[in-house]
């Protein structure tokens, strides 16, 4: 099981804050060309963050950081429909996944095919959530077909991994420096699966 404690909670959940508030509405991603890592948040802070909740904050920063975007910085407000609740579940995904994959990670490589399934499993029903929600139920579409909602996934949903999967690796590389790099731990250790 991954090792969050006390004084790793706030500093993994204030760079996670601050990661999705600066990428999200694209205020400031625009400028850096980062894509929205609120996926990758939403997994990292199940992996993460013990703390139930974490996932409420998080989604309230995501509001937040949506009405900011549109209030003050111009972003469109075309996404916000009624379909904007299909977040809740989207997101719970992700965090879900997160948290499965807490309980059975190890700090070794034979974990990483594990952790491709939770990812890939957590983005797929994120994706058919949020993107399903918005295509059928916000109002924006005049007529609605499983076979223009088929197109739709495979246009999109490979651009949303590539984001994700960015962040995740850069997650990977953080959590392995640190890992490696804790006192009275040997890279032995490690092999053994203590953490």
């Amino acid at each position: 099981m991954n090792d969050t404690t006390s004084k790793t909670f706030w500093p993994i959940a204030l760079t996670l804050a601050v990661l999705m508030a600066a990428t999200r509405s694209h205020h400031f991603a625009s400028v850096t060309h980062l894509p929205d890592a609120s996926w990758a948040v939403f997994f990292l802070a199940g992996f993460y963050l013990r703390s139930v909740w974490a996932f409420p904050a998080l989604l309230g920063l995501a509001v937040v950081s949506d009405y900011v975007g549109i209030a003050w910085f111009g972003v469109s407000d075309f996404c916000v429909s009624p379909a904007y609740v299909f977040l809740l579940p989207a997101y719970g995904a992700l965090w879900l996944t997160g948290r499965w994959y807490a309980r059975h990670y190890h700090f070794r490589v034979s974990t990483l095919p594990m952790l491709a399934l939770a990812l890939l499993t957590g983005a797929t029903i994120c994706e058919l959530l949020s993107s399903g929600g918005f295509y059928f139920f916000s109002g924006r579409f005049e007529e609605t077909t499983f076979a223009e909602f088929g197109a739709r996934l495979a246009r999109y949903f490979p651009h949303a991994l590539e984001g994700i999967a960015l962040y995740i690796a850069a997650a990977i590389l953080v959590h392995v420096a640190f890992g490696l790099a804790r006192p009275g731990r040997s890279v032995e250790d490690h092999g053994r699966g203590a953490h």
